[in-house]
Order: structure tokens, then C-alpha cells, then sequence
């Protein structure tokens, strides 16, 4: 593979050495920081540290299957597989379920998953690869935010953590959306509010009226929706 920045530094970098070693080491630890930090800065459970650490442990599973690939002549790559499945598992373990239902940690486990891809890259070294990966993760996380946002509150379908005075409410509420344009998809009791004595749900909306499509935005929509007298709470659920 044509590698520009390895060709750049000199042909040290692209061989197994202790200073490339180190390099890559260092490459790991500094890119998995930026990330992290970004993570960090939204007040996510995974930040500096955790991206530093993960990014770096994949780098050095990957040096050691290139040391031994150098000794033996023979490309298994087990350390590097099983650092793939260990990383796998650590980030599904990460994502979470509210009280409300709503889904935490599916970004910042992607964002380590590809942390560590990216680790294996660099250890690899990958050095060009791994800095347009690096740069296209970066992007994602940190700037495609606000347009993610614009289009899930601009969406036809939404749900909404719905929290009523009492359980004899919810007839009249489905009335009340009906009429404001609104199709109830589904609705479930809250697994987590049950014996509680609250009457908590969580409901599956989509707007039917063109108007609504049109102007309204799920914000607008449940705040409406939250002046209604027996809405004692009302939110919508976000991954």
C-alpha cells in the first residue's frame, strides 16, 4: 500500500523499530485524545481517558502480531482479533437504558469501536489511513451534531416519555392528539415506573396533518402537548 507519510518520514517509520514503535505509540495515545476529548466536552460517560486507553491498547495488540508475524513469518493475528471482540464487547456493554427509555452511549461506543480501528491502523503503520480515518470520525462526532438534530426534529416519527395524573387520562389524551393531527403508533407502559403508582408511558407518534409536517417541529409539538392540565410531564425520547 502507497504510504505518503511513511515515505515522508523515512523508511524507519514504516519498518518495525523501536522508535516507529514508539511513534505509532505516541500517534495512538494523541489522535484517541482529541476524541476523547470532544467526548469529554458533551459530558459523555466515555471521555479522555477511556478513548486514550482503548486506542492504545489495540496499538499495542497489533505491534505485537506484526513482532511475532517478523519472528515466525506467519500472519494469524490472533492478539488483534481478540482485541477487536474485546473492544466489541466493552462498547455494547456501554450502552444504556433510562428510566425513560431512552438509549445513552450508542455514539461514544461507536466513536470507541472506531477509536480502536483506528489503533489497529497505527500499529499497522497505517499512517495515512489512519489519519483520514481519524479526520472522518472527528467530523462525524463533533460536527454532524446540529444537523442530526434538525432532522430528527423535523421527522414524521417521534416518541415521547409521557407522564399523565393519573391512568383514566390516557383516553383523553389520545382524543386530544388526534385531533391535533397526531397518530399514536404505539404506546407502552414504562417497565420502570410500574407499582409506582404513577401513570407513565411511552408513546410512539406521527403526524398526519400536512400543516403539522409542515411547521411544526417536535419541540413546538410537545409543548403543546405539555399545557394540557393532565400532562403532568411530558418528553421526547432521543438516542
Amino acid at each position: 500500500m502507497f504510504e505518503p507519510i511513511g515515505k515522508l518520514l523515512g523508511e524507519w517509520s514504516t519498518e518495525l523499530n523501536v522508535w516507529s514503535a514508539v511513534l505509532r505509540v505516541a500517534l495512538s495515545m494523541a489522535l484517541a485524545a482529541i476524541i476523547g476529548c470532544e467526548r469529554s466536552s458533551k459530558r459523555h460517560s466515555a471521555g479522555l481517558r477511556t478513548f486514550i486507553v482503548v486506542s492504545l491498547g489495540m496499538t499495542l495488540a497489533m505491534l505485537t502480531d506484526m513482532y511475532v508475524y517478523g519472528l515466525t513469518g506467519k500472519s494469524y493475528f490472533l492478539i488483534s482479533a481478540a482485541a477487536v471482540v474485546a473492544i466489541a464487547t466493552i462498547t455494547v456493554n456501554s450502552i444504556l437504558f433510562s428510566s425513560k427509555n431512552q438509549i445513552k452511549g450508542l455514539t461514544t461506543s461507536a466513536g470507541l469501536w472506531a477509536v480502536g480501528l483506528i489503533g489497529l491502523t497505527l500499529g499497522a503503520g497505517l499512517y495515512t489511513l489512519s489519519l483520514i480515518g481519524f479526520t472522518a470520525i472527528l467530523i462525524c462526532m463533533a460536527f454532524f451534531t446540529g444537523i442530526e438534530k434538525y432532522l430528527k426534529n423535523r421527522s414524521n416519527h417521534f416518541e415521547v416519555h409521557l407522564e399523565l395524573a393519573a391512568s383514566t387520562d390516557l383516553r383523553d389524551f389520545i382524543t386530544t392528539i388526534r385531533r391535533l393531527g397526531l397518530r399514536v403508533d404505539d404506546i407502552e407502559v414504562n417497565p420502570a415506573y410500574v407499582n409506582s403508582g404513577l401513570a407513565v408511558y411511552t408513546v410512539a407518534l406521527s403526524t398526519d396533518s400536512p400543516e403539522l409536517k409542515k411547521y411544526k417541529t417536535h419541540k413546538e409539538i410537545i409543548e403543546a402537548l405539555g399545557t394540557i392540565e393532565y400532562v403532568s410531564h411530558i418528553e421526547e425520547i432521543t438516542g
